[in-house]
């Protein structure tokens, strides 16, 4: 009898519930695309970030060394690591997270008279990993910010000016010059970093191994690591890893904080130390903290805007079934049973406009990752439950003061007119 009730009660006032479900519908749209991009944006704005520097720089660990706490270090400069050991950074348990790695090797030449800085590196590279698979590497993955004017070097021979080094020489693209003992080279573009190699020559990795007699060596290693936001925990296991319980250290290990991919690359490469770029790091977190704030605001917002809509549409329906309502009471219909009528008809146009909402809103988090990022986001999937079981939630919030309008009607009063 009760669904029967609630079969020919749903059809009524149809118009009002419409509207209702699209209310509700419109939420969960809303409520589905913020989940989505709230979950893909950290992955999209992390490799967009990474186009503006690494932030994980790996040194030989006696680099990290200091004397006496003074900052002094005398084995500054002198120790290196194996390059071989670079692909080593592609075998650790976050290996898919590590989208960039260039090694770099500092020495010095003479050009025109006077002693001038030369940076080692790897321009582009495939590599072969320890599973056998390729992978590219060099600044042109890690540092997509550098302004270059020319062309990227393809020879060994052939080198970037920094725009501060060359503005001193007066040289530009297709200049050549003598620089001692790494012969004679030919310019093909000057690089504007904002960095230390704005005043050096910018050259291959092995022309620099063979200038500072350290062939198969590299001083330092920038690597590109997609990461989660710091957090209470990984800042303790960044100060003390061995302080932390034995579930929170592997908590700590299994997630993709900046702090845990360096300590893994420690464990991988011989005798390096991993360093957080902690101003790039820091700002990547808060950034992206900030906006699932933001986005879990203006749901939140959503989802309240649907519920008072929903109560004003169904104190209408009340209104306009007030005699209905008061004959149901007269008939000995009981209030519970009169407002689960009324509940159960809110949470079916939860469910619908929650299904509804929530396939409409990961076709717009699609859309606007298409717009924004240039291709879209994956959708966790397991937010379309929660979006639908949200929407029933706001649809019941809104039909509780409907409901208590129920209570207060008197059937001698309502059926006699004067209600």
């Amino acid at each position: 009898m009760f669904w029967r009730v609630l079969r020919q009660s749903f059809f009524e006032g149809r118009r009002r519930k419409i509207l209702a479900g699209v209310a509700v519908c419109l939420a969960a749209t809303l409520g589905m695309a913020l989940a989505t991009l709230s979950v893909g944006v950290g992955d999209r704005m992390a490799q967009e970030l990474r186009a503006y520097g690494a932030n994980i720089r790996v040194v030989p660990k006696g680099e990290s060394l200091s004397l006496g706490g003074l900052g002094i270090n005398p084995l500054k400069g002198r120790e290196t690591l194996a390059e071989d050991d670079l692909p080593l950074i592609k075998d650790i348990f976050w290996r898919n997270n590590i989208i960039g790695l260039a090694p770099f090797l500092n020495a010095e030449v003479e050009v025109s008279g006077q002693r001038v800085p030369l940076v080692g590196t790897w321009f582009r590279r495939d590599i072969e990993l320890p599973d056998g698979d390729p992978f590219t590497v060099g600044v042109r993955t890690t540092a997509a910010h550098w302004a270059l004017t020319g062309a990227w070097p393809e020879a060994e021979s052939e080198v970037l000016l920094g725009a501060a080094l060359a503005h001193r020489l007066g040289l530009g693209p297709g200049a050549a010059i003598d620089a001692g003992k790494a012969g004679r080279l030919t310019v093909t573009g000057v690089v504007e970093t904002g960095g230390d190699e704005d005043g050096a020559i910018v050259a291959d990795l092995a022309l620099a191994q063979g200038v500072a007699g350290l062939p198969g060596r590299v001083g330092a290693i920038e690597v590109s690591a997609l990461t989660v936001p710091e957090n209470e925990l990984s800042t303790r296991a960044r100060h003390d890893a061995d302080k932390l319980t034995t579930a929170e250290y592997d908590t700590w290990y299994c997630t993709a904080y900046v702090s845990a991919i360096a300590h893994q690359i420690e464990e991988a490469v011989v005798n390096a130390a991993a360093r957080p770029v902690w101003k790039v790091a820091a700002g990547e977190g808060a950034v992206i903290g900030k906006m699932q704030v933001l986005l879990a605001v203006v749901t939140l917002a959503a989802f309240a805007s649907a519920a008072m809509g929903v109560s004003a549409l169904m104190s209408a329906t009340v209104a306009e079934r007030a005699r209905e309502i008061g004959l149901m009471k007269a008939l000995g219909a009981s209030l519970a049973e009169i407002n689960a009528q009324f509940l159960a008809e809110a949470a079916l146009i939860g469910a619908a406009g929650g299904i509804a909402g929530a396939g409409l809103g990961a076709l717009l988090a699609q859309g606007i990752g298409e717009m924004v990022f240039g291709q879209g986001l994956a959708v966790p999937w397991i937010a379309a439950p929660l979006v639908t079981v949200a929407a029933v939630l706001v649809a019941l919030a809104g039909a509780l003061t409907p409901a208590r309008a129920i209570a207060r009607l008197a059937p001698v009063e309502v059926l006699h007119g004067r209600r």
